[in-house]
């Protein structure tokens, strides 16, 4: 995988990095660490801008989002599952993982397609059962660009800073992904708290 990623972004360039990330999002196994690490590390060497790495490597994260929106708009979930079962095991996932993801959306609904996109395997199953109720496209490809523009931003300006030891951050990226969930977890419990005190303070007068 890591030398398949590596030949796609010397070869095409910038648009293999997009690529890579709509196969990504589709088939669990080609991790998108490693194919947003070697971007980050072609922006730390010139060869690619960060906006437009960032842009290119979105808009696959879309593509590749896409087509899971549109299997699960058009297929039962009954449909998946036999589909699942039969070749889940080419794309690294199982009945089970569809389930529990779809068991998560009908517990958080839509947010879950924004917070999804950080969490592995999540990640690529969480647009079937937004297809699947028929989720309003539009708002379902600004959560996806918004959850998917987080993810992509921190692990390019991690090949960015990394460099040629961006192979370091590889070797721990199940590590850095839970330091990664953390972080994200604390700033997401501190936008909480202040909405939920914001709207006390904005009651009190009316409660006098």
């Amino acid at each position: 995988m890591l030398e398949f990623a590596v030949s796609v972004i010397e070869r095409i360039g910038v648009l293999g990095a997009g690529l890579l990330i709509a196969l990504e999002t589709v088939i669990a196994p080609l991790p998108s660490e490693v194919v947003l690490l070697l971007t980050g590390v072609n922006v730390s060497e010139g060869n690619f801008s960060f906006l437009g790495a960032l842009l290119i490597t979105t808009t696959g994260s879309l593509v590749g989002a896409s087509l899971l929106y549109a299997a699960g708009y058009f297929l039962s979930a009954e449909r998946l599952e036999h589909l699942i079962a039969r070749y889940g095991k080419f794309l690294g996932i199982t009945v089970g993982d569809l389930r529990k993801t779809l068991s998560w959306f009908e517990r958080y609904g839509n947010p879950l397609v924004l917070f999804g996109r950080l969490i592995p395997i999540v990640r690529s199953l969480v647009s079937i059962p937004a297809g699947l109720v028929q989720m309003n496209f539009a708002q379902f490809l600004a959560l996806t660009a918004l959850g998917s523009g987080i993810w992509n931003s921190i692990w390019i300006s991690l090949g960015f800073t990394l460099g040629e030891n961006w192979q370091i951050a590889e070797r721990y990226s199940s590590i850095l992904d839970y330091i990664v969930y953390g972080a994200l977890g604390a700033a997401l419990i501190y936008w909480l708290v202040r909405f939920v005190r914001r709207q006390r303070a904005s009651r009190e007068p009316l409660d006098r």
